[in-house]
């Protein structure tokens, strides 16, 4: 029998699982060696005893196999007197999430907040786990617990920047639902702003536009206005569509039309084109209040723009005609719009004609 070989773990890719079972017996039949362990073997014989993490950071991005990358990072880690530095961490996770490996990813994630590098972390290193922490929704919770780790990190040069407070602000975003929750999260993105302010990161268009956003849906649109003018009194930067369209959307949705149409307006003034669903809240808004010419106007733009409305904004506009006894006009525009090429289907436009008849016909109030 030969001598086991007790420092090699038992590794989940096959070519670890092999040269392990070779380690631990012997055979008088022994099979041949295949072209991966071959490959394997070549790397750890050329990552002669001294190496150093950039010789295995080099010798991991020369791998094509994601496996082998794998097993040579383990391999070199249980080195005597060795131990992998952030940029090879950061290397090999890239590498599991290029192949999708993200149970390896998360055993990475887990061993870089236990101290397993040789130094501290670097910001690069964090933002990559922040960032496949956001794009994994049960890891949600360990991007805010990196967040902390990097506030109490030293040296005070591995400090949040823009890009970090970014991901955290769009992982937030994308959890926001219904009011009662999208107030919880609201709770931490204003937390997430005050931090930002307090470090000095400047936020550029970006990321003002994903707090615009917070606060416009969770209809806060004071300070979504807030943020709105200071966009360009205090931090410069110029307000693209969805600036507007988020202050637009929300002051509809709150009930203040006519500021909503002012900031409509003024986006219009200047080039810069809606979304559908914020012409379609405008549209309906303005419906609603019984302003028909206005939002027959508004819905014509969003056509001329390549953008449909859904069936509800039409029934909203079509049946209000209707029950203001404008019966003859609500039947012209819906001629109309069945004839633009576009903005509704024969289905739809069948459905609301039929809605438009049984409005027209007269019932019996009891």
């Amino acid at each position: 029998m030969g001598a086991p070989f007790n420092r090699v773990p038992c590794f989940l890719s096959k070519i670890s699982k092999h040269l392990l079972s070779r380690g631990l017996c012997s055979t008088p039949y022994p099979r041949s060696v295949t072209p991966l362990e071959k490959q394997f073997q070549s790397w750890t014989d050329l990552l002669r005893p001294g190496f150093t993490p950039a010789d295995v950071d080099a010798a991991l991005r020369s791998q094509s196999d994601p496996d082998l990358a794998l097993d040579i990072f383990r391999w070199a880690s249980l080195r005597p007197g060795y131990r992998h530095s952030p940029a090879v961490y950061s290397t090999i996770l890239q590498i599991s999430l290029s192949a999708r490996r993200f149970s390896h990813a998360e055993a990475l994630l887990e061993e870089i907040l236990a101290g397993a590098p040789s130094s501290p972390p670097d910001l690069p290193l964090y933002n990559s786990l922040i960032r496949f922490c956001c794009s994994r929704r049960h890891l949600f919770s360990r991007a805010f617990d990196i967040y902390s780790k990097i506030l109490n990190s030293r040296p005070p040069s591995a400090r949040p920047d823009l890009h970090t407070y970014s991901m955290l602000l769009q992982a937030l975003l994308r959890r926001f639902g219904r009011p009662p929750v999208s107030y919880i999260h609201l709770h931490a993105v204003r937390s997430l702003v005050r931090q930002m302010k307090a470090s000095g990161v400047v936020p550029d268009a970006f990321t003002l536009n994903l707090i615009i956003k917070a606060y416009s849906r969770c209809l806060e649109m004071d300070e979504a206005m807030r943020v709105f003018r200071e966009m360009v009194g205090l931090y410069g930067c110029a307000p693209n569509e969805y600036s507007y369209g988020y202050v637009v959307k929300g002051l509809c949705e709150k009930g203040r039309l006519e500021e909503g149409m002012r900031f409509f307006g003024e986006m219009r003034e200047r080039g810069l084109v809606p979304t559908a669903s914020v012409y379609m809240a405008v549209v309906c808004s303005l419906a609603m209040e019984g302003r028909f010419e206005e939002g027959i106007r508004v819905l014509r733009d969003m056509i001329a723009n390549g953008m449909a409305a859904d069936v509800l904004t039409y029934r909203t506009v079509l049946e209000g005609l209707c029950r203001d006894g404008r019966g003859d006009e609500a039947f012209e525009l819906l001629q109309e719009l069945g004839s633009t090429k576009g903005a509704m289907d024969r289905r739809m436009y069948s459905d609301l004609l039929d809605g438009l008849h049984w409005l027209s016909q007269p019932h019996d109030a009891n």
